[in-house]
C-alpha cells in the first residue's frame, strides 16, 4: 500500500499552503478575521474559489475539479495547519456533498456552480437540539401540499447558518424516513447567529411554514446523509491532523527556547517524554486518518463507515491528548487567549463534537464488534 502523495497532490498541497499560509501565517490576521461576522475572510474564500479549491470534489460539468478524497484531505490538513476559519468542511464537503449526491442536474448546476465560484455559501441544517449525530431528522418536519413542501421546527447548531445564501435541510417525512430539502428564500427564516468557542459562527434556525424544494427526486435520503456524514468525518480527521502537527511543532519549539533555572525546558527529561508521547499520538492518528481516506476513495459505503469511526475515535483521543499537553507544556502563556496554542486546542475540541465524539464512535464500533472478521491468535 502506497502512502505517499504523487506530484499533482504535492503541488496541490504547496499551492494551498502558499495561499492560506500567506493569509494566516501571522496569527493576528486570523484573530482579526474571526473577530467580526461572518467569522472568516471573504477575500480568502474568494481566493480559494479562484484556485479551484471550493469545487475540488465536484464534477467538472458543475464547475468542479473532479478530485477525490485524498485531494480533499490534503486541503483540509493545510487549512488545519493555519487554523483557517473558512467553512470548507461544512460548506463544501458536507453541504456540497449532499447536493452532489442527491441533487438534480439543475440543482447541481446552480448550487455547486455557485459554491465552486465563491458566489454562493451553502450551509447544512441537520443537527437538532438534543440529537446525537444520527443521520435522521426528527424535530424538523416536512409537510406536502400538492407539489409544494413546507418545513417546521428548529435546527441548531447550523454552522454559518446566519451567513449562508442557501440551506440544505434534513427533515422528517410524513410517511417516515428523512428527506433532503433546499431552502433558498431565507427572508422569512429566523436565523439567530452567534460566535462559537473556536472563533467560528453558528446559528439557531427556526422554520415556520418555510417553503422548501426537495433535493433531487425526494424520498427517504437517510442512506445518502449517512454516507456524506462519513465523508465529512474523515475530512475532519484530516483537518485535525494539520492542527495537531502545528500544536506539536509549537510545543517542541517552546521547549527548546523557554528557559527555567538557567537552562531550556528540553533539558528536563520528563518534559521530553511528554513531548514524545504527543508525537506517538499524532503518528497513530495520522496513520488512521490516511488509511480511512484511502478506504473512502476505494472502498464501499459500509467499509468507509467503519473506517470513519475508527479514524474518528483515534483522532478524538489524540486531539484531546495533544491539545491538553500543548497547553500544559506552554505553562502560563498557554492559558492566555492571546497565544495561538489555546485556539488550536479549541478547534480540535470543536471538530471532535461536530460530527460525533470519541465516545459516540466507540459505541458504534462496540455495537458491531460481533460482525468483524475473526483473527487467528498467534501461536
Amino acid at each position: 500500500m502506497d502512502f505517499t502523495y504523487d506530484e499533482e497532490q504535492q503541488a496541490l498541497r504547496e499551492a494551498v499552503r502558499g495561499l492560506v499560509g500567506k493569509a494566516y501565517s501571522d496569527f493576528e490576521n486570523r484573530r482579526q478575521a474571526v473577530a467580526e461576522d461572518p467569522g472568516f475572510s471573504e477575500k480568502v474564500w474568494t481566493q480559494l474559489a479562484e484556485m479551484g479549491v471550493l469545487g475540488l470534489p465536484f464534477e467538472e460539468q458543475y464547475g468542479g475539479m473532479g478530485a477525490g478524497a485524498i485531494e480533499v484531505g490534503i486541503v483540509a490538513q493545510e487549512l488545519g495547519r493555519v487554523l483557517a476559519p473558512e467553512p470548507f468542511l461544512t460548506s463544501v464537503v458536507l453541504a456540497g456533498g449532499l447536493v452532489a449526491a442527491a441533487g438534480t442536474d439543475e440543482q447541481k448546476t446552480e448550487l455547486l456552480g455557485g459554491l465552486s465560484s465563491g458566489e454562493l455559501l451553502l450551509a447544512v441544517a441537520h443537527a437538532e437540539p438534543g440529537s446525537r449525530w444520527q443521520p435522521t431528522a426528527e424535530s424538523v418536519r416536512a409537510t406536502s401540499s400538492g407539489d409544494s413542501w413546507t418545513l417546521d421546527g428548529v435546527k441548531e447548531p447550523v454552522v454559518q447558518g446566519a451567513r449562508a445564501d442557501a440551506l440544505v435541510v434534513t427533515a422528517a417525512l410524513p410517511d417516515g424516513g428523512t428527506g433532503l430539502f433546499v431552502v433558498t428564500d431565507l427572508d422569512g427564516v429566523a436565523r439567530d447567529g452567534y460566535a462559537t468557542h473556536d472563533g467560528g459562527r453558528a446559528a439557531r434556525v427556526t422554520f415556520d411554514g418555510t417553503a422548501a424544494t426537495p433535493l433531487g427526486a425526494g424520498g427517504d435520503a437517510t442512506g445518502i446523509v449517512a454516507r456524506v456524514l462519513d465523508i465529512a468525518r474523515i475530512t475532519a480527521c484530516n483537518e485535525a491532523i494539520g492542527l495537531m502537527e502545528v500544536a506539536l511543532e509549537q510545543t517542541s519549539a517552546y521547549l527548546k527556547s523557554r528557559k527555567q533555572f538557567g537552562v531550556t525546558l528540553n533539558t528536563f527529561q520528563a518534559l521530553n517524554f511528554r513531548a514524545a508521547d504527543m508525537y506517538v499520538s499524532l503518528e497513530l492518528a495520522r496513520s488512521l486518518a490516511l488509511w480511512a481516506t484511502m478506504v473512502l476513495a476505494d472502498g464501499s459505503g459500509e467499509e468507509a463507515s467503519v473506517a470513519a469511526s475508527r479514524a474518528a475515535l483515534q483522532v478524538s483521543r489524540a486531539g484531546r491528548h495533544i491539545g491538553q499537553e500543548a497547553i500544559q507544556l506552554h505553562g502560563g502563556i498557554g492559558m492566555t487567549a492571546e497565544y495561538s496554542i489555546g485556539s488550536y486546542t479549541s478547534r480540535l475540541t470543536a471538530l471532535d463534537h461536530l460530527l460525533g465524539d470519541g465516545h459516540h464512535h466507540l459505541g458504534l464500533l462496540a455495537a458491531g464488534v460481533g460482525g468483524y472478521d475473526e483473527v487467528d491468535p498467534l501461536p
